[in-house]
């Protein structure tokens, strides 16, 4: 890079442009220099622009490079692929219809029964009523009470019959 110049170093040019150049002529001088220096610093950015962009293209080209590799390589890409082929084979067997389904070939049994057998017709059944399912608990007196009954009935009552 270019040495550090100081103050007196601006300094001491000013002073030696004045006198080689004269005051008349040093403005113009001066603008011509600055469009110089510009134009040269223009060039060195485009240059630098350039320099990153080609080594930015390579980065790209080299990380391109490795993602299609991966892409070729990869597993899972592979089973999506082998997933699609099955999806479509069995939209094309759907639209096709039922006659052109293909239906697996079952070996055939030595007795001429169908293989399959229908369940015969289930005909609902009324549910009971609720006092008829269940029966009230008796208490003891209630039970010693029907028992009596129950022995006098047995009884036969003389002289009413």
């Amino acid at each position: 890079m270019l040495p550090q110049f100081g103050f007196t170093e601006f300094l001491l040019l000013a002073i030696v442009a004045l006198i080689v150049v004269g005051p008349k002529d040093l403005p113009m001088m001066m603008r011509k220099i600055g469009q110089f220096v510009a134009k040269g610093k223009a060039m060195a950015g485009e240059f630098r622009a350039a320099f990153d962009d080609i080594a930015r293209q390579t980065e790209l080209d080299e990380l391109r490079e490795e993602i299609e590799a991966l892409r070729r390589d990869n597993a899972v890409t592979e089973a999506v692929d082998n997933l699609k082929d099955a999806e479509r084979e069995i939209n094309d067997a759907v639209m096709r219809g039922p006659q052109a389904q293909v239906t697996p070939k079952v070996e055939a049994s030595p007795d001429p029964e169908p293989a399959l057998v229908e369940p015969e017709p289930v005909t609902p059944v009324a549910p009971k009523p609720k006092s008829a399912m269940t029966k009230p608990a008796k208490s003891k007196s209630a039970k010693s009470k029907s028992a009596k009954s129950k022995s006098a009935k047995s009884k036969p009552e003389s002289g009413l019959e």
